[in-house]
Order: C-alpha cells, then sequence, then structure tokens
C-alpha cells in the first residue's frame, strides 16, 4: 500500500517521501471531492458552498464572524456565496437576539438535506479508508492533519470537535 515501511524512520524524511506525501494528499482530496463535485456541478454551487453549508450544520445558530474564521476567507467572499445559499432557501440568517448587529445562520431543512446528501458520500469514503488503515493508522493519521494546523485552525478544529461555535 505505501513504499514507507513501519520500521522506517520518519524522523529523516527524504525529499522524495515528502512529494509523495504531498502528492498523495493532492490525490486523496480529489477523491474526498469527486460526489459532492458532482452533486453541485449542476447547481451553481461550488467547493465554498459546500464548506458552508457543513460549518453551518455543525453550529446550528453560528454567527457570521464565526463562519468566517473558520473558513478563512474574506467577508466578500462569504458574503457571495451566503447570498446566494439564502437566496436559494438553503440558509436562514436571523439577526442576533442581544446584539442586532450579529447575525447567525441556520440550515433550513432544504439546506439540511443537500448538506446530508453532500456529506454522505463523504462519510462513507472516509470510513471506508479508515477500516482499510485500521485504528493506529486512524490515530496518527489525525495527529499528522493536527499537526499540520496553525495555532488559530487548531482552536477552530478543537472547539468544533468539542461542540463549540
Amino acid at each position: 500500500m505505501s513504499d514507507i515501511q513501519l520500521g522506517d524512520n520518519l524522523l529523516f524524511l527524504t525529499d522524495e517521501q515528502l512529494r509523495q506525501g504531498i502528492e498523495a494528499m493532492f490525490f486523496a482530496y480529489r477523491g474526498f471531492t469527486a460526489a459532492p463535485d458532482q452533486i453541485l456541478e449542476g447547481m451553481a454551487y461550488g467547493r465554498a458552498h459546500h464548506r458552508a453549508l457543513h460549518f453551518i450544520s455543525r453550529g446550528q445558530g453560528m454567527k457570521v464572524n464565526r463562519l468566517l474564521t473558520i473558513l478563512g476567507v474574506t467577508k466578500q467572499s462569504l458574503n457571495r456565496v451566503l447570498r446566494a445559499l439564502i437566496a436559494d432557501g438553503l440558509v436562514e440568517s436571523r439577526i442576533g437576539r442581544t446584539d442586532k448587529r450579529e447575525r447567525h445562520l441556520y440550515l433550513t431543512e432544504k439546506g439540511a438535506a443537500l448538506e446530508a446528501r453532500l456529506s454522505e458520500g463523504q462519510r462513507k469514503w472516509v470510513r471506508d479508508a479508515y477500516r482499510k488503515a485500521g485504528p493506529d493508522a486512524v490515530a496518527g493519521f489525525r495527529l499528522v492533519l493536527e499537526s499540520m494546523m496553525d495555532g488559530e485552525m487548531r482552536k477552530s478544529y478543537a472547539s468544533l470537535r468539542d461542540g463549540g461555535q
């Protein structure tokens, strides 16, 4: 399955091993996004729309500023995505109860159905890969991914993982 054997000393990775890892990540990402991309293709949506739907689903009532932080995009870029999702009845934006300047985001029933459809294939794809790799590889993979995050990304990830918005 891999050119790197379990006994290899990974502390001294060669440029070739790093290149192979980068290329594996590229091709894995293509596989990971293939099913949702196919669904989105005919809807005039892209990956940014999928990411917004995913994270709004994870934190119904999420503030727009929180979504900006998670996605790491500009306000202008996010507003374009949200305008389309709101206009198409997939996302609802509600004014904050305590602070009227805040906007809170919720998936509508239609939005939740699309998000579930987009994520279903990805969950199956990841589940199958995790089963093939085994629990030690899954734990190692997660550690590698978390190690690739900068401090701010790691905080956002941890808060989502722990159920925060």
